[in-house]
């Protein structure tokens, strides 16, 4: 399994649709809003990275009023 975090940017206006979209979408464990440069962090799971990689390109990113993602893989050291 791939663990991760996603720093996700809203539009001004779409946050609503854009995080009931992001809650449903498969992987994603916990959306946590925040103040700051991110509006959200996204706490991901995947069962390895190419799914992970699917998650934020092909889901994540064309939910509309998602302007910006970064992503941190986590690591177990």
């Amino acid at each position: 399994m791939v663990r991760g975090f996603i720093l996700l940017q809203l539009v001004p206006g779409l946050e609503k649709d854009a995080l009931n979209q992001i809650r449903m979408t498969e992987g994603i464990e916990d959306v946590t809003l925040v103040f700051g440069r991110w509006d959200a962090i996204l706490a991901v799971q995947a069962k390895n990275i190419n799914r992970l990689t699917n998650t934020i390109m092909k889901q994540l990113r064309g939910i509309q009023g998602v302007a910006q993602t970064e992503t941190l893989v986590a690591t177990d050291y």
